[in-house]
């Protein structure tokens, strides 16, 4: 009778750790899979937050157009109104007036009032005038582009250096400055007048 006592014992024993061992790989085996499962679901959200080949397009009650394209762009998962461009250009086609080309490799847009940050390699053509720099802030309700970081100013006539270059759209006025009041413009005329600078 103690044999079998001490057999049931340890068979119950036995078989209670034989079910520990299974349950605890189970559940193992489950977090494991939540995991992967969670990081699965990450990925898709953040993949479906990109978008190939943006274009926006807007036009005001004055007829003036504003155009944006880039190669991608990533919806913000904080706010969905606001996207970040990757490659984009830019134009601006103003009525009774020449078109603003505008470039760079970056940029964030924003869909409520379509204000554009440029960012990286900024280039804005218009008529004769290219300005590059490496940060543009386009308002189209302020009518303003303010260009700011490395600026220079170039067109036939000259050439310029400053800290921050500001365009008011509509009334097309330039106003260009630097950072610190001690500090001047560096302007180049490229006028070549008997051989010389």
């Amino acid at each position: 009778m103690k044999r079998s006592y001490f057999l049931r014992v340890s068979f119950v024993v036995t078989v209670s750790i034989l079910l520990l061992i299974i349950f605890f790989n189970l559940n193992q085996n489950n977090k494991e899979l939540i995991v992967e499962k969670k990081e699965i679901v990450q990925e898709e959200i953040e993949n479906s937050n990109i978008i190939k080949d943006v274009e926006y397009k807007s036009k005001d009650t004055i007829g003036n157009e504003y155009i944006l394209k880039a190669s991608k762009g990533i919806i913000d998962q904080n706010n969905s109104k606001i996207i970040y461009l990757t490659t984009i250009n830019a134009v601006i086609k103003l009525k009774d007036y020449n078109s603003i080309d505008i470039s760079s490799d970056f940029g964030k847009y924003s869909i409520d009032n379509f204000d554009t940050i440029f960012s990286k390699n900024v280039i804005i053509k218009y008529l004769d005038n290219i300005i590059i720099g490496e940060y543009l802030e386009l308002s189209l309700n302020k009518n303003l582009m303010t260009i700011s970081r490395n600026v220079v100013f170039k067109n036939n006539k000259s050439s310029l250096k400053a800290d921050v270059i500001e365009v008011d759209i509509k009334t097309k006025d330039i106003k260009i400055s630097m950072y610190e009041e001690n500090k001047k413009i560096n302007i180049k005329s490229l006028n070549k007048k008997n051989g010389s600078n």
